[in-house]
């Protein structure tokens, strides 16, 4: 370890410098593109090193978590959305009858927000990618017959969408 660099003692990684991280960012965005040995999984980034590297200005971003709206039904709709204009996103869930348009509109504005934020334009703001993670589960039970009880699972889910700049 040089000057520049010290160790996380609770994860065991090396947190370098902002001088150190500029020095090396075309090798650390090379082992940040290139996929995980085992998992084909990118490497995980310090929100530091995000910063710095310039990882994620060019995007507008939101989530909404713990949405207490099934996955499944969330993910119907995400599916109409990708790689459709900001525009013809907001039209096609807008006229769209499922439960789940109410989040995802509310979502998709809130990234259109935070991409204009960024300074990037809005004419050319497309859906990059939008998907719904599982939340937890509430779990009820209802009486039936017998003085038993069934269980009833109210599912919740965790929204992303993601905007970027189509490049023309």
């Amino acid at each position: 370890m040089t000057g520049f660099e010290r160790r996380n003692n609770k994860l065991g990684k090396i947190v370098m410098s902002k001088e150190k991280l500029l020095e090396n960012k075309e090798e650390i965005l090379a082992k940040y593109a290139a996929p995980h040995k085992k998992s084909n999984r990118p490497r995980i980034l310090t929100k530091k090193e995000r910063k710095i590297l310039g990882i994620g200005r060019d995007e507008g971003k939101a989530v909404l978590s713990y949405a207490r709206i099934s996955v499944r039904k969330v993910k119907i709709v995400l599916n109409l959305i990708k790689d459709k204009n900001i525009d013809e996103a907001i039209g096609i869930v807008r006229y769209t009858p499922k439960a789940a348009s109410e989040f995802i509109i509310k979502l998709l504005k809130s990234a259109e927000a935070n991409a204009t934020i960024k300074d990037l334009n809005r004419d050319a703001l497309y859906v990059a990618d939008a998907f719904a993670n599982q939340g937890p589960t509430l779990k009820r039970m209802m009486p039936r017959a017998r003085g038993t009880a069934n269980r009833i699972n109210k599912r919740t889910s965790h929204i992303t969408i993601v905007l970027k700049e189509r490049k023309d």
